[in-house]
């Protein structure tokens, strides 16, 4: 049987070359030669060349060749024949004619749902063979005639009264999608027109899109059809907002029929929208102004709101409604009403601590212009509010600190969680904390030196060093805040000048923990004396294991342990003269003694207030070890000579200061571990009190702590440490005077003015300064310009 030797359809268009396997390079030689792409060969096997010589090498292929390929066995040559596939051509009216009437045939069968028994392979021919002959104009007026008689005739449906809303859309419906079906067959059938006639006309639409215009023009667009399509649409999806079960399948489709005619701009979009302003417009004000619904559940209302629109947007409008439909919603849901939204709720939100509301707030007030920013206002108003009111309450001044630390706690983990972190609400929490920590002058920067004090003495089991650590980094944040850090150096330098004297301190390595963080927020000079205060402690130690190496071989029973202060390092101390025991008395003029051989030129001046002893005290339940005050020694070793004291003998054996030994005797007879009676029984201590050594106290543990009254501040100390840090503000208010005057010779007074609220580290008033101007030209320092009291000169 023949079968093909090769195909040449990409190099001669149109030939095909049959016959049996042969040599195939004489073949292809023989074939190159051709010079027409007409060739056919004669049954006698001679070749028949059009516009050409034979080949003599194709008549010399003889039965012997074919034999010599081993392909055959004896038989006659095949016939070599090569047939041209070109298109017959067509150039009567009357092929057009028939042609015509078949194609016609079977688009008003495909219309009109008909079977036809003219198949598709046919039809296309026919449509091939028209458009190769330049036919394609008539053929392409001629279809859309046919298509727009069919449109026409279809109108009559929809022109009956009495039709209900939902049947109109679904029989409307059925009617477009038969049209498209209808319309992608036809054109499957027409599709060589539409790639040659349509695409080099260039003035003539594509099928399809002729198709749609007409749909749109006689019945889309039609009036018994007009009033009744869009509305009907819209009522639909006024439904579906509403909660109503509604066929989305059918909804989907009639919408997506108006985007493809081009309708959905302008007879859908702009009147959905419309409709959807009037919904939520209408459905805010009601919400919020006349049912109140609480702020949380309004907000997974309007969110529930965004999520039904997006779910809309995804079934079945069109990605161009997308921004103009959420931007209704947001505006009248949240836009309109943020004042009344933020006003209503959000401070209870932050005092619940309701993250997931918080977080749902922020989210949706993320989407309306200016919203965030107003949001933010809030919440800094409702911080400041929050923080002052902890601060101005004088009666809560203990807790105020702790207090304080709660509320940054609260608000970072709200910023934090519900806030996103952003930068802006980050900025106004700080912002609102600097104003909370800076409302009432100076008194939360002494509350924040004494809170640390409390956590860095000794008896302190409430946290680790790992949680102190922490502890002490959130109270650093609170210190950033302070203005006047000068009154929080001078508070927080006496604290911790009791915890070492008086051997509170904790831990060394959190006391240098504290201090490192101090040096690095404010810089070595701010903590130089501090610094100061641990050398001079651990010189003391050296020094007094020295003296204690020297009265080890005296006779002396009193073991003496004493720091020695650097006077510029250390605060103030008021200065105390009691009436020592003589042990004591011999043994600080033995230290005396020793230190002066160590250290010439130097005067020793004893702060009798701080000293501590531990004394070794019997009683009925056995011996214990009190750890006691130099004062507290003094009034307790005068019952070594009798058992019973009245306050004034008290007084005049040990000639402490009323108001210290009333502190002390309290301490001893009206406190937890009460070594003392007391007759009458009070908490006070009043003139005729007499008291009595308690031979009968007990305690579980064998040294006894009582000596915690002079951790406590009394109100002297506590002013004098005000008063210490007012008077150096004054100075370096002088100095910066000085300073600015002698640099610039003369200035103006609000010029000297705001050249000294930029030097000054501190907080001041200007009535502050001009008393210090003042103060300079009492002094002769500066003078007044002559004919000008705003203007000042300097004095050299």
């Amino acid at each position: 049987s023949s079968s093909p030797v090769r195909e040449w359809d990409e190099q001669h268009e149109g030939v095909v070359v049959t016959g049996r396997k042969r040599r195939l390079s004489d073949l292809e030689d023989c074939l190159d030669n051709l010079p027409s792409k007409r060739l056919s060969l004669s049954s006698t096997g001679k070749s028949n060349l059009t516009g050409a010589k034979s080949c003599d090498r194709c008549e010399r292929i003889s039965a012997a060749d074919m034999s010599g390929l081993g392909l055959v066995k004896a038989r006659p040559p095949k016939v070599l024949g090569i047939k041209s596939l070109s298109v017959k051509k067509v150039t009567t009216d009357d092929y057009y004619t028939k042609s015509w009437q078949d194609l016609k045939a079977a688009v008003n069968a495909i219309l009109l749902q008909q079977s036809t028994c003219a198949c598709q392979e046919q039809l296309f021919s026919f449509v091939k063979n028209l458009c190769g002959q330049r036919m394609g104009q008539n053929l392409y007026n001629n279809l859309i005639s046919v298509v727009t008689e069919h449109i026409k005739a279809q109108v009559t449906a929809f022109s009956r009264n009495g039709v209900d809303q939902a049947s109109f859309l679904q029989k409307f419906n059925a009617l477009w999608e038969q049209y498209c079906q209808q319309m992608v067959f036809i054109r499957s059938i027409f599709l060589t027109l539409d790639r040659t006639y349509v695409a080099q006309a260039g003035n003539v639409q594509p099928l399809w899109d002729e198709s749609l215009r007409l749909f749109r023009q006689h019945i889309a667009s039609h009036p018994a059809v007009s009033p009744h399509l869009c509305p009907g649409v819209l009522a639909l999806v006024s439904r579906e907002r509403k909660g109503e079960v509604v066929d989305k399948r059918l909804l989907s489709s009639l919408v997506h029929m108006l985007m493809a005619l081009q309708m959905y701009a302008v007879s859908f979009e702009k009147p959905f929208l419309v409709e959807t302003e009037m919904i939520y417009c209408e459905e805010g004000n009601r919400l919020l102004m006349t049912e109140n619904m609480p702020l949380p559940e309004y907000l997974a209302h309007v969110d529930m709101r965004l999520k039904q629109e997006q779910e809309r947007l995804t079934a079945y409008l069109d990605g161009t409604t997308r921004v103009p439909l959420i931007l209704c919603v947001e505006s009248n849901l949240i836009g309109k009403h943020v004042p009344a939204i933020l006003a209503r709720g959000l401070d209870e939100l932050l005092d619940a601590d309701r993250s997931k509301d918080l977080r749902l707030l922020f989210t949706l007030l993320e989407r309306v212009g200016g919203g965030l920013d107003k949001l933010c206002k809030a919440f800094n108003d409702y911080v400041k509010r929050r923080g002052s009111a902890i601060v101005m309450d004088g009666e809560r001044d203990s807790e105020m600190v702790q207090d304080l630390l709660k509320v940054k706690d609260k608000m970072d983990a709200i910023v934090e969680d519900a806030f996103f972190n952003q930068d802006k609400f980050t900025t106004t929490l700080k912002d609102a904390f600097h104003v909370i920590v800076n409302r009432r002058a100076n008194k939360p920067a002494e509350l924040i030196a004494k809170f640390i004090d409390l956590k860095l003495r000794s008896g302190n089991k409430s946290a680790t060093e790992e949680e102190l650590d922490q502890l002490l980094d959130k109270l650093m944040v609170l210190f950033r805040f302070i203005q006047g850090k000068d009154f929080f150096e001078a508070f927080y330098q006496t604290c911790l000048a009791k915890r070492l004297l008086v051997g509170k301190s904790a831990s060394v390595d959190s006391e240098r923990a504290m201090l490192s963080k101090l040096k690095q927020e404010c810089g070595p000079a701010y903590t130089n004396k501090m610094e100061g205060m641990f050398k001079d402690m651990e010189l003391s130690k050296e020094l007094s294991a020295a003296f204690k190496a020297i009265t080890s071989r005296s006779n002396i029973d009193i073991e003496l342990s004493v720091n020695i202060l650097t006077m510029g390092h250390w605060p103030t101390f008021p200065k105390t003269e009691v009436h020592l025991l003589p042990q004591m008395v011999k043994i600080q003029e033995e230290f005396r003694q020793f230190y002066n051989m160590k250290r010439t030129g130097r005067k020793l001046t004893w702060q009798n207030t701080l000293g501590h002893c531990v004394l070794k005290a019997t009683f009925k339940a056995g011996k214990k070890e009190l750890q006691v005050s130099l004062f507290q020694t003094l009034v307790l070793c005068m019952f070594n000579d009798g058992d019973r004291f009245s306050f004034e003998e008290v007084k005049s054996v040990t000639e402490i200061e009323e108001v210290e030994l009333r502190r002390t005797l309290q301490s001893l007879a009206c406190g937890k571990a009460r070594v003392l009676t007391k007759e009458p029984k009070s908490k006070d201590v009043g003139d005729g009190d007499v008291f009595h050594f308690n031979d009968d106290f007990t305690h579980k543990l064998f040294r006894i702590k009582i000596n915690q009254i002079q951790m406590k501040e009394t109100q002297e100390e506590n002013s004098n440490t005000s008063e210490r840090v007012i008077q150096d503000r004054q100075y370096q208010i002088d100095a910066a005077i000085v300073r600015i005057m002698k640099m610039r010779k003369t200035l103006l007074h609000q010029d000297l003015l705001k050249e000294c609220f930029g030097q000054l580290k501190f907080p001041a008033k200007a009535s502050d300064l001009k008393k210090r101007i003042e103060n300079l030209i009492d002094r002769d320092y500066l003078v007044r310009s002559d004919g000008s009291t705003n203007e000042y000169n300097y004095v050299a």
